[in-house]
């Protein structure tokens, strides 16, 4: 047996992205539909991009033009390199045409330098997917003025994209699992989320039991002493993005190690002013009440932690019949775990 411990949880969405301008200008095209998958590269948004198409133009004639004048003065230097050593021009004229050739090869990093500027302002203007995900509402329509810039709380948001397979689901641990589970850890009865990862399973709020399989990959670094609990992570897969980011969801983990178990039909355990008993027909077939400790609860049957052996033959039906001391006579015996129970009179 393993008990569980289950916890509430909420997903989220692995990556979010906010699509922002990075350039200004009428927004001309929106390519995609609200609430579609896209995927990392696809296009989604053009922004009119004849203004910068012109500045690159500029920038493309200026770069050109300092490589004609890094050619020329290159061809000055030399010349001079080849009349100095004749002496047919001064110490001064070199230097002079050497420095010439300095400013203008510094004037070419500059054309390129703003030739790549104005190159990438150009490509900001088609706005692509930088994930793989489900894209939001669009924000701003078609023919709007947008702002762009490098500062984000200037720039316009377009809209948003999240990830959603997978997907995570962030639960709260309190501080006392989170001790049991490292005593468990130290024990060495339980496998450890800080040392590995172990797994997890979930349900959605109209699921019934836990459908979902995944694993716990992170514990947060500490306990906030505000709240008591320690955060955690589980990821799980979600195929055709049935699950989206805010859904509530409960999650189960591991909540013990792998230990061996008593188990009895749930309708067998009564309540005496909270505690719970088994009938259990002795040699005599007298009927005597046994307290018990128990656990959860295992396809049906009950985990009885104490209380009883397995050798012991316990009342599962016609438990309302039957008192303290009574004798019985048991018309059939045959192991827990068969559909029929056995039947005392």
């Amino acid at each position: 047996m393993v008990e569980w411990d289950e916890f509430i949880g909420r997903l989220e969405a692995p990556a979010s992205v906010e699509i922002r301008a990075r350039v200004s200008g009428y927004l001309e095209k929106i390519h995609f539909k609200e609430g579609s998958d896209v995927k990392a590269g696809d296009l989604l948004i053009t922004i009119d991009p004849r203004p910068y198409q012109a500045v690159v133009d500029r920038t493309q004639a200026d770069f050109e033009r300092a490589q004609v004048h890094v050619e020329l003065a290159r061809m000055e230097a030399k010349r001079a390199k080849a009349l100095i050593e004749s002496k047919a021009i001064a110490v001064e004229e070199i230097e002079q045409r050497n420095q010439a050739l300095a400013e203008a090869e510094a004037g070419l990093r500059s054309a390129r330098a703003t030739l790549e500027t104005s190159t990438l302002d150009l490509e900001f203007t088609q706005l692509k997917s930088p994930i793989t995900g489900r894209v939001g509402q669009a924000l701003v329509t078609e023919g709007n003025l947008v702002s762009g810039g490098s500062n984000n709380s200037n720039a316009t948001v377009l809209t948003n994209i999240v990830s959603v397979d997978p997907i995570h689901c962030y639960l709260d641990v309190d501080e006392q699992s989170a001790l049991k589970y490292r005593e468990l850890r130290r024990l060495g009865k339980r496998a450890s989320a800080l040392d590995q990862e172990i797994v997890a399973e979930m349900g959605l709020a109209n699921e019934q039991g836990f459908p979902h399989k995944g694993v716990i990959d992170f514990v947060d670094n500490r306990l906030d002493p505000s709240t008591g609990v320690i955060r955690s992570r589980a990821v799980f897969a979600n195929p055709g993005g049935a699950m989206a980011p805010g859904f509530f969801a409960r999650v189960r983990i591991p909540g013990s190690g792998k230990y061996g178990a008593l188990l009895v039909r749930d309708n067998a355990v009564g309540s005496d002013q909270g505690k719970p008993f088994l009938f259990v027909v002795g040699a005599d077939k007298v009927v005597k009440q046994v307290p018990v400790e128990i656990g959860p609860l295992h396809a049906g049957l009950r985990v009885v932690k104490s209380g009883i052996t397995k050798d012991d033959l316990v009342i599962v039906d016609g438990v309302a019949l039957v008192r303290n001391g009574v004798r019985v006579d048991v018309k059939s015996e045959m192991p827990m775990s068969l559909v029929t129970p056995p039947v005392a009179k």
